[in-house]
């Protein structure tokens, strides 16, 4: 059996990714999206300037490949649940109590707005894709999202996420 002789960089090249990925969720958190420079993203993430460029050419992509990786969160999170209404309420709780968007809801609003509205980025046909997946409908996926998507600037409490994915998914059953 051959090892192969780049899997420790491959192994440091996503903790270095995951770092910065955290360190940027941390930063919109505490100085919100507009506030934070590529300096503080290096800084905050632990890395130094010239890895983080290495990584990411500017903020913007950084904050892309952040979306990127937090859609994918969501749909893992989703897929690992028993069924549909279970899946709606761990993506409500989640978005609901997520500390980065909170932060943007009050400081960063025309930014989150901006990204709300890109109904053409692929990031939104995966998470639709993975909603009709587990709601078994396109129909019932298109209106889960609207209802997430709700939730990014009016979130639920968990006892509300659990009760509106139930009421949901019975009402467009019937």
């Amino acid at each position: 059996m051959q090892l192969n002789k780049y899997a420790p960089q491959v192994h440091t090249h996503r903790r270095t990714q995951s770092a910065i990925l955290a360190g940027t969720k941390n930063l919109i958190a505490t100085v919100g999206l507009a506030k934070m420079s590529m300096i503080e993203i290096a800084d905050t993430s632990e890395v130094s300037r010239a890895t983080l460029y290495n990584h990411y050419r500017d903020k913007e992509s950084v904050v892309l490949a952040l979306c990127e990786s937090e859609c994918a969160r969501l749909i893992n999170i989703a897929h690992s649940a028993p069924d549909a209404t279970d899946a709606l309420e761990l993506l409500s709780i989640q978005i609901s109590t997520d500390s980065a968007l909170a932060h943007m809801r009050t400081h960063d609003l025309a930014s989150l707005t901006q990204a709300l509205s890109a109904k053409e980025h692929r990031l939104w046909s995966d998470l639709t894709q993975m909603l009709a997946q587990i709601t078994g409908s396109q129909v019932l996926a298109d209106l889960s999202l609207r209802w997430l998507i709700g939730q990014v600037l009016n979130p639920l409490t968990p006892q509300d996420s659990r009760l509106h994915a139930e009421l949901l998914l019975s009402r467009a059953n019937i």
